[in-house]
């Protein structure tokens, strides 16, 4: 350190050869530049005037990712609704599959991809927004070999589900459901490292545009295949998967185009470089993040060792719904102040 200052976690063009472990990254000190956020507060009137100020700033982010996250919930949410017109065998599958077989997938995933919130952060905190699309990359490397481990749980969703004491029809039902939605795994794999990568630098609104767009063509799509031509669970499955790849694609594109400036200057080796380090953040974050969402997936298969498993598991299924739109303004809420910080 040189005249009290501090030295940023990232220096030159690369990450830490050693990727420290996740506690140590959180509490690493940043090298920021000087803005408005350090006025001191002498009184009451000075405290209510940067609270409204800083409600400004962070209401301006929370928006977008609110409406963000409330479009991508209603995606797998009306996928359930359709599916409990068509019996309540169908809704078992859809909420077993969602919850159990895709949630656990899911949670792995996002808890992985959620070392990017960090690592993208320092770097674009120390002024390494060339190192922001490099993170992206190797995140994609990661995620992506951890979507194809996974993908055989969804191949063996029967055996699976079996194998965890739920009865015979909902693993069938499940379990066929489960392989045609393996599609929507690589989505995921693909899209929840594009999702940080923007948050990071604030970047919202786009997702927000995206994700409407997906919804309301979703709605009319399930409807059209589910309904109208009789495809049953196979639609659903197919408009699922291509709803989330559609939102993939779409923020690919809006990445690649240049709308991003320095934080994508396309493809590098760098990618693959250190990928055992940043395996070691991201398998940190993950098992964080999933001990606080597997609860939920206990309670669908809890409900299917009930007397009458398909009702059970088809009424929680929809107070889950309920209380997971609720959710997406505690998870919006959450990206705006992780942005802030």
């Amino acid at each position: 350190m040189e005249n009290g200052q501090q030295q940023p976690l990232l220096s030159g063009d690369n990450c830490p050869n050693n990727y420290t472990t996740l506690s140590k990254l959180l509490a690493a000190p940043l090298t920021c530049q000087a803005d408005e956020d350090g006025v001191q507060i002498n009184g009451v009137g000075d405290f209510c005037k940067e609270f409204y100020v800083e409600s400004k700033r962070l209401w301006y982010l929370a928006g977008p990712a609110i409406f963000t996250s409330l479009c991508q919930y209603t995606l797998g949410a009306t996928t359930q609704l359709f599916a409990g017109q068509l019996g309540t065998i169908q809704l078992a599958a859809v909420s077993v599959e969602n919850s159990v077989i895709g949630g656990f997938s899911l949670s792995i995933l996002c808890g992985m991809g959620s070392a990017l919130e960090t690592l993208c952060g320092q770097a674009y905190g120390a002024g390494k927004i060339e190192m922001l699309g490099v993170y992206l990359q190797r995140s994609w490397i990661v995620l992506n070999t951890a979507a194809m481990v996974l993908m055989f749980t969804f191949i063996f969703g029967v055996s699976v589900l079996r194998l965890l004491g739920q009865t015979t029809t909902i693993s069938m039902a499940a379990g066929s459901f489960a392989v045609w939605m393996i599609p929507q795994l690589f989505a995921y794999a693909t899209v929840i490292p594009i999702a940080k990568f923007l948050q990071a630098q604030s970047n919202i609104m786009p997702m927000a545009v995206i994700s409407v767009v997906a919804t309301l063509s979703h709605v009319c799509l399930t409807w059209l295949f589910m309904v109208k031509l009789g495809w049953g669970l196979a639609g659903a499955a197919v408009v699922l998967d291509g709803s989330w790849w559609f939102i993939t694609l779409a923020q690919i594109a809006y990445v690649m185009w240049g709308c991003c400036g320095e934080a994508w200057s396309g493809f590098s080796w760098k990618a693959f470089r250190n990928l055992k380090g940043f395996l070691h953040v991201s398998f940190t974050t993950a098992v964080m993040f999933c001990l606080e969402t597997w609860y939920m997936m206990s309670l669908v298969l809890f409900a299917g060792y009930f007397e009458n498993p398909e009702t059970s598991v088809d009424a929680l299924s929809v107070c889950l719904n309920i209380l997971g739109w609720v959710c997406t303004i505690s998870l919006g809420l959450n990206i705006a102040v992780s942005v802030r910080v």
